[in-house]
């Protein structure tokens, strides 16, 4: 009799709660993910944007695009390609923002797109860039769902004054600015005129090293030394190393810590013809801004993304022929 009142009791049980769940229905993942960004494209007014409908809709992402490619590109991305671009970040719930492409630089095969940093590329902008963007040259605005981007674990990144929050939460959709790199050449030309507000005080000279390829450079005082630097000589000096956003990647040197003595053959292309092309010598103060094919082109080198224009302040110590 007991056995019969407890089953009668757990099947009651069991009544009332599937009863008091009706009205909670549990969404899928992609379901979730498309609220999310139909809600901000709402609020934020986007009204160019798309959905993607690549092979009957399945991948869920809504896109803009921006800039058509260069004239010249007429073979569309590849998985086996090689892509470089630059790009901005931010989270929907508006929790996460990386919006500096100066320090915002990717390079690699687009099959194995795994940057790690800034950040690590999600299979969503892999995706957008083959199926949407297609060309280089041109840039795209892509809203990812959160299940092509960091999934439920979200995604922590190291502190930078270009994030206003270093994770990103789980479920996250994503709205990514994307503009990939046709040539360099061209690319650094525009950032260092859009970058650089006095640039109208530097001095725009080619480049020895590699002809076709210009720098930029400033006497900020006159030297008073009577040998100039030449391809053979050694130098010390101070100074400070700086991305167009201002932030030093190099200031180990400044003030008065002399750095050790360098050959100038050792030195990128572009400080390198900077010093031997104006004869630099003892007590010059130079500025020098390179883009990055007369920098470290696409070496990743320590802080410094790949290819990245830069800007060098020296005061010139001492030469040795």
């Amino acid at each position: 009799m007991r056995q019969r009142i407890f089953t009668l009791f757990l099947i009651a049980a069991v009544a009332l709660v599937s009863s008091c769940r009706k009205d909670h229905v549990d969404i899928d993942i992609k379901t979730y993910d498309q609220q999310q960004i139909e809600n901000y494209i709402n609020a934020h007014g986007l009204t160019g944007m798309k959905r993607d409908m690549t092979d009957g809709d399945t991948t869920g992402i809504y896109y803009q695009l921006l800039l058509p490619p260069a004239a010249a590109e007429t073979a569309p991305i590849d998985y086996a390609d090689q892509v470089s671009f630059v790009f901005t970040v931010q989270s929907v719930d508006g929790k996460f923002i990386s919006a500096d492409t100066i320090q915002n630089h990717s390079e690699e095969y687009l099959g194995h797109l795994n940057q790690t940093s800034p950040l690590a590329m999600p299979k969503g902008v892999q995706l957008a860039i083959h199926n949407l963007l297609k060309y280089k040259g041109a840039s795209a605005r892509f809203l990812i769902p959160s299940h092509l981007g960091y999934g439920a674990s979200g995604l922590k990144t190291a502190g930078s004054s270009t994030v206003a929050n270093t994770s990103i939460a789980g479920n996250q959709c994503l709205d990514f600015y994307v503009h990939v790199i046709d040539s360099y050449k061209t690319y650094d030309q525009q950032v260092i005129t859009n970058r650089v507000s006095d640039l109208s005080t530097y001095t725009k000279q080619e480049s020895t090293t590699k002809p076709g390829y210009f720098y930029y450079y400033k006497i900020l005082e006159p030297g008073t030394g009577a040998d100039p630097i030449t391809a053979t000589s050694s130098y010390t000096s101070t100074y400070t190393g700086q991305l167009l956003n201002g932030s030093i990647f190099d200031g180990s040197y400044n003030g008065t810590n002399i750095s050790p003595s360098t050959p100038v053959a050792n030195l990128t292309p572009g400080v390198h013809d900077a010093f031997v092309q104006n004869r630099v010598v003892v007590g010059t103060k130079i500025a020098i801004i390179v883009p990055s094919d007369l920098g470290y082109a696409d070496v990743t080198a320590g802080t410094i993304p790949t290819n990245s224009c830069l800007r060098f302040t020296f005061i010139i110590v001492s030469v040795t022929q």
